[in-house]
C-alpha cells in the first residue's frame, strides 16, 4: 500500500485542483507505471538470492549481495533515465491531447529525476524484506507518504502566511508541485533506510563492511535473474499503459477517468502483491534449504488469502464507489465514466491474484525464464488487440479499453500456475 500510496494521494490533491492537470498525471504515471515495474523486476532479483543465502545463515553473502544489488540498480536505473529523456523529445509520437502537453512535460522531467533514488531504496527494501525485516522500510516509506502529503499542500495549491511580523508566499505550481513533494520525499526515504541498515542491531551481521566491493559475476547473476522479471513486469505493465494512451485517444475526460480507475485498481493490486512478495520471501528461504514441499504450501496458501483479500476489497468498493471516485475529481463527467470501468476491474480480480501469487513463487524459485513468454503471450497477444478492437472496432469507447484487461490478466495467471506446478512436481 505504502509503493501507491504516493500516487493515491497526489492524484487526489491534483484532481482537485483542475481537471486538465489529473489528465496530464493520468498521461504521465501510466508511462512510469511501465518504467517503475521494469526497475522492480531487476530489484526483484535479489529476493531469491539473498533468501537462499539467509536460510543457509551464509551472513557474507547476504552482504555481499546488498552492494551488487545496489550497484545493478542504481546503474540500471541512469539507462532508463536516457531512455526517458529521449522520448521526452519526442512525446508527440504518442499523440496525446495538446492541451495537457504543458502540464505534462515539467511533470515528467521531475519525475524523471527521481528514477536512480527509487532504485536505490527499491534494492534497500528487497535487501530489508529478503532477511525478513519488513517493517523498516514499511515505516520508512509511510513516512515518506506523510511528507509526501505535507509537501503537497503548499506547492500545489500555494500557501501564504505570516511570521515574526513577516509575509511570506508560496505560489501555487500545480502538478509541477507535486513533482517536487515526490522527488523530495523519494531522496529522503533512500536516506533514512540507508541510516536503518548502517545503525540498527538488527542488521549488524547482515550489512556489508566499509571494504565490500560489488563481484562482476555476482551482479551478471542479479541481471540474468532480474530481466525476465523485468520484462514479465514491464509487459503487465504495458497493458495499462498502453489502454492511457488509447484513453487519450478518446480525450481528456476519459483520460482523466483511466488515471483515477488505475489509482484505485493499482491499490488494489499491491495489497495483494504484498502477500505475493511475502511468498516469494518465504519460498526463497524454503527453497535454500531443500524443503520443497512448503514452497508448494506457502504458495497455495497466498493464493488462499489474496482471493479473501479480493472478495473484501470488491465488496468495499461496490459499496463506497460514488464517494470514493469523488475523492478523486469534482468533474461530474469523469466520475461517470470511471464508475462504468469500475466492473471491469472486478471481473480480472481472480485472474490478477493467480498472476501475482504465482509470478512470485515462480521469482521464490529462481525459475524466471518463462515468465517473459507467459507475459508476451498474455499482454501482447491477448489484453492489448483485445482493447483496441473493442474499444474503438465494436465501438465500446472506454469501457471496451478496460474489457482486454481481464482475458490478459487470466491467461498470465494459468500460464503462471502450471509452470510452477510443472517445476515443483519435478523437485518432490
Amino acid at each position: 500500500m505504502g509503493a501507491i500510496a504516493q500516487q493515491f494521494a497526489d492524484t487526489i490533491m491534483v484532481g482537485q485542483y483542475g481537471t486538465m492537470e489529473l489528465a496530464a498525471a493520468g498521461f504521465v504515471n501510466n508511462v512510469f507505471n511501465f518504467v517503475i515495474y521494469f526497475m522492480l523486476g531487476i530489484s526483484y532479483a535479489s529476493t531469491p538470492v539473498i533468501g537462499a543465502l539467509y536460510g543457509k545463515k551464509d551472513n557474507r553473502g547476504v552482504a555481499q549481495s546488498l552492494v551488487d544489488s545496489i550497484v545493478v540498480n542504481f546503474l540500471f536505473s541512469l539507462v532508463i533515465v536516457a531512455l526517458l529523456l529521449l522520448l521526452y523529445f519526442n512525446i508527440g509520437i504518442l499523440h496525446q491531447p495538446e492541451e495537457i502537453m504543458p502540464y505534462a512535460l515539467p511533470y515528467f522531467l521531475i519525475i524523471t529525476a527521481s528514477m536512480p533514488f527509487m532504485a536505490v531504496f527499491n534494492a534497500l527494501k528487497q535487501y530489508s524484506d529478503a532477511v525478513g525485516e519488513t517493517k523498516v522500510p514499511m515505516w520508512i516509506m509511510l513516512g515518506a507518504n506523510a511528507l509526501n502529503i505535507l509537501l503537497n499542500l503548499p506547492l500545489i495549491f500555494g500557501l501564504e502566511f505570516s511570521l515574526f511580523n513577516c509575509h511570506f508566499s508560496i505560489e501555487a505550481l500545480g502538478l509541477f508541485g507535486a513533482g517536487i513533494a515526490t522527488i523530495i520525499s523519494r531522496i529522503l526515504a533512500v536516506v533514512a533506510l540507508l541510516i536503518a541498515i548502517a545503525t540498527m542491531k538488527k542488521y549488524r551481521e547482515l550489512k556489508p563492511s566499509i571494504n565490500t566491493r560489488p563481484e562482476i559475476h555476482r551482479m551478471k547473476h542479479l541481471l540474468f535473474l532480474g530481466f525476465p522479471i523485468s520484462i514479465q513486469l514491464g509487459l503487465e505493465a504495458s497493458s495499462f499503459n498502453i489502454c492511457a494512451i488509447f484513453m487519450g485517444w478518446l480525450g481528456a475526460i476519459p483520460l482523466a477517468a483511466h488515471q483515477i480507475m488505475c489509482t484505485i485498481s493499482t491499490l488494489c493490486f499491491q495489497i495483494v502483491y504484498g502477500i505475493g512478495a511475502a511468498a516469494s520471501v518465504l519460498i526463497s528461504q524454503f527453497r535454500g534449504v531443500g524443503d520443497w514441499h512448503n514452497v508448494r504450501r506457502t504458495a497455495n496458501t497466498a493464493f488462499f488469502i489474496g482471493i479473501v483479500l479480493i472478495l473484501l476489497m470488491i465488496g468495499a468498493i461496490q459499496m463506497f464507489r460514488y464517494p470514493l471516485v469523488s475523492c478523486f475529481t469534482t468533474s461530474e463527467e469523469v466520475v461517470s465514466v470511471v464508475l462504468s470501468l469500475i466492473p471491469c476491474f472486478f471481473i480480472y480480480q481472480f485472474g490478477d491474484c493467480m498472476q501475482i501469487t504465482f509470478a512470485n513463487a515462480l521469482r521464490g524459485i529462481a525459475e524466471v525464464k518463462k515468465l517473459m513468454l507467459y507475459a508476451f503471450i498474455s499482454y501482447v497477444i491477448v489484453s492489448i488487440p483485445l482493447s483496441y478492437v473493442v474499444a474503438f472496432i465494436f465501438g465500446w469507447g472506454g469501457v471496451g479499453v478496460w474489457m482486454g484487461m481481464p482475458f490478459g490478466l487470466t491467461t498470465a495467471g494459468i500460464l503462471f500456475y502450471f509452470e510452477f506446478r510443472s517445476k515443483i512436481n519435478s523437485k518432490l
